[in-house]
C-alpha cells in the first residue's frame, strides 16, 4: 500500500473501575507503533464510578500503516469489507470495535473494548467516494 488513503486513526478504549488500567493499556498497545503515546482522561460513570478513557491518534503514514498490517490480522477481513456500506458514514468516518481482552492476549479479532475510528480521504467528500477507498484499503490487507 503505496500511499495511506486514511487522515487519521483513532484508537480509543475504556478503563472501568473494576479493570487494571495497565492491562487495558496494553491492549491498546497492541495496535499502535512502540513507544505511541496515549492519552488519558479522567470520567465518572453513572453510578459515580471512575472510568478512565485511553485514546491514540494516529496521523502520520507509516504510523497508519502500522495500525493497519494489525487490523489485516482479522480472521474475517472480508466480513468487514462487505460491511463497508454500513461502515462508512456520511462524514467519511470509517468505524469499528474490536475486542479488548483479545488485544491485551496479542490476538486482533472483533468485538467490544476498542473503538477504531478513521476518517477516509475522498474527493469530494461524500459516502460512496469514501466506501470505495475504504474497500482499496482493506481489500489490500
Amino acid at each position: 500500500m503505496a500511499s495511506v488513503p486514511l487522515h487519521y486513526v483513532d484508537l480509543r478504549a475504556f478503563c472501568y473501575v473494576t479493570e487494571d488500567e495497565e492491562r487495558v493499556e496494553s491492549a491498546l498497545r497492541a495496535f499502535l507503533p512502540e513507544e505511541f503515546e496515549i492519552e488519558r482522561a479522567t470520567s465518572e460513570g453513572h453510578h459515580g464510578d471512575r472510568i478512565v478513557v485511553l485514546s491514540a491518534r494516529v496521523e502520520r503514514a507509516d504510523e497508519i500503516r502500522h495500525v493497519l498490517d494489525r487490523l489485516g490480522e482479522l480472521d474475517d477481513i472480508d466480513a468487514v469489507v462487505e460491511e463497508l456500506d454500513e461502515r462508512v458514514d456520511d462524514n467519511c468516518a470509517f468505524y469499528l470495535t474490536l475486542d479488548k481482552q483479545a488485544a491485551f492476549r496479542g490476538e486482533i479479532e472483533r468485538g467490544d473494548g476498542i473503538t477504531f475510528r478513521s476518517k477516509v480521504e475522498a474527493y469530494p467528500a461524500k459516502k460512496p467516494a469514501a466506501v470505495e477507498n475504504a474497500r482499496e484499503v482493506f481489500e489490500a490487507l
